[in-house]
């Protein structure tokens, strides 16, 4: 049986572990989530290797025995030190790494997780501090779409009526579904998702999130793709994550 692995990954989170070691937790192409042990002191290479949001080709010691991970070495090839430059860069990568860690590193479509953790964090690695909120609601609503999660955009759930490019969309909490006006019950549980809104979400599904610049999005609308996405994954995942509240 093999002990030694080797993965695409992604470095979400690293805490401490002892008195010199950490736990890291990756995101990989091969198997998802990965939780391994670096060993090594403050001064030790490998310890600066594996950081948060640091990529690269990551290589792991498994002890099968005793189920035991631990990093042998990490081949960064993305540093992203812009990340840690802008409070709003870090808020917003800190948002991507928590909902991957909470939403099992998407599922059994790793290699796609990766690819799009992978483009985002890119962006934000050089995104203007007011242009964060903006990537941060696009990739929640790609999350949304790699976990099946994805509402229809375009048809009414009760009714299955063919919604309008300028019509109004109301989604229900309670529901977890998206209604016209016409089938929508007055409750105080319903958030408005106005055309612009539709708009910019159907614009940015085949974008790649370095395109963002251009297909830009009022404030409103905005607004309303970050509760819709938010409120999607939530009703998933059974609770919004603190990471979410980007005010």
């Amino acid at each position: 049986m093999p002990r030694s692995f080797t993965y695409s990954a992604l470095t979400l989170r690293v805490k401490p572990s002892g008195d010199s070691n950490r736990e890291a937790w990756f995101l990989t192409a091969e198997e998802g989530l990965v939780k391994a042990t670096v060993f090594g002191g403050a001064k030790s290479r490998l310890r600066s290797q594996v950081a948060p949001f640091h990529e690269g080709k990551l290589f792991i010691y498994h002890d099968p025995v005793k189920d035991f991970r631990k990093v042998s070495d990490f081949d960064v090839q993305s540093w992203r030190p812009g990340i840690r430059e802008l409070w709003e860069r870090t808020r917003t990568a800190s948002l991507l790494a928590e909902t991957i860690l909470h939403s099992q590193g998407g599922g059994g479509n790793w290699a796609e997780a990766l690819r799009l953790a992978g483009s985002v964090l890119d962006v934000l690695n050089g995104a203007a501090a007011a242009s964060c909120t903006q990537v941060a609601a696009y990739f929640l609503w790609q999350w949304a779409q790699i976990l099946g999660l994805k509402p229809d955009l375009f048809r009414c759930t009760r009714c299955n009526c063919e919604v309008n490019r300028e019509d109004v969309l109301l989604f229900n909490y309670r529901k977890e579904a998206l209604f016209c006006e016409k089938c929508a019950q007055n409750t105080d549980s319903l958030l408005r998702i106005g055309p612009g809104c539709r708009l910019w979400l159907i614009g940015i599904e085949p974008l790649p999130p370095a395109a963002l610049e251009a297909w830009p999005v009022d404030a409103p609308s905005l607004d309303q793709a970050t509760a819709l996405s938010q409120a999607v994954l939530a009703a998933a995942l059974g609770r919004r994550l603190p990471t979410w509240e980007l005010s």
